[in-house]
C-alpha cells in the first residue's frame, strides 16, 4: 500500500476515513494479529503512563509509587495510588476502538489480540481471542503473590 492512499472512504460525522485498500486487506485476511497498549484505553478515561504532557509518569515518579521500595517507604501512598487506578479501571467503559476490534475479530477466521493493558476493556467490549501480556488489575496482589 502506498502512502498517501489514492482512494479514501468516509461517512459524514464519523472518524477519519481508512484507505480503501486497507479495508479490503482486512476484509480478505485469513489471519490478523493486533497489538494494543495504553493508547486504546485513553479515550475511555484511563490515562497512559508515558504520554509527554498528560501521562502519569509526567506527573508522578514511578519509583515513588510502583516499586517494592515505594511500598516499604510509604505503603499508604502506594495503596491509595493503586486504589485510584483500580477505581478508574472499574468505572471505565469500552470505547469505539475496542468495539472496532470486536467487529474485526467477528469477521476474521484467525484473529488474535495481544494487549499489555490491564483494564479488561477488550473483554468488556466482547473480544474473546485475547493474550494478556500483563496481569489483569481488578485484583490486588501482595508482594508474596505467585507470579
Amino acid at each position: 500500500m502506498s502512502y498517501p492512499p489514492q482512494n479514501m472512504t468516509d461517512s459524514p460525522g464519523h472518524l477519519p476515513a481508512f484507505p480503501t485498500e486497507l479495508i479490503q486487506i482486512i476484509r480478505s485476511a485469513d489471519h490478523i494479529l493486533v497489538l494494543t497498549g495504553a493508547g486504546i484505553s485513553s479515550e475511555s478515561g484511563i490515562p497512559t503512563f508515558r504520554q509527554a504532557q498528560t501521562g502519569l509518569w509526567a506527573q508522578y515518579r514511578p519509583e515513588d509509587l510502583a516499586t517494592p521500595e515505594a511500598f516499604h517507604n510509604n505503603p499508604q501512598r502506594v495503596w491509595e495510588w493503586y486504589t485510584w487506578r483500580r477505581d478508574l479501571i472499574k468505572n471505565a467503559k469500552p470505547n469505539p476502538g475496542h468495539d472496532a476490534l470486536v467487529k474485526i475479530e467477528n469477521r476474521t477466521p484467525n484473529f488474535t489480540l495481544v494487549t499489555q493493558n490491564v483494564d479488561n476493556l477488550h473483554r468488556a467490549a466482547g473480544s474473546r481471542k485475547i493474550i494478556e501480556f500483563r496481569r489483569n488489575k481488578p485484583r490486588a496482589y501482595t508482594l508474596d503473590s505467585p507470579g
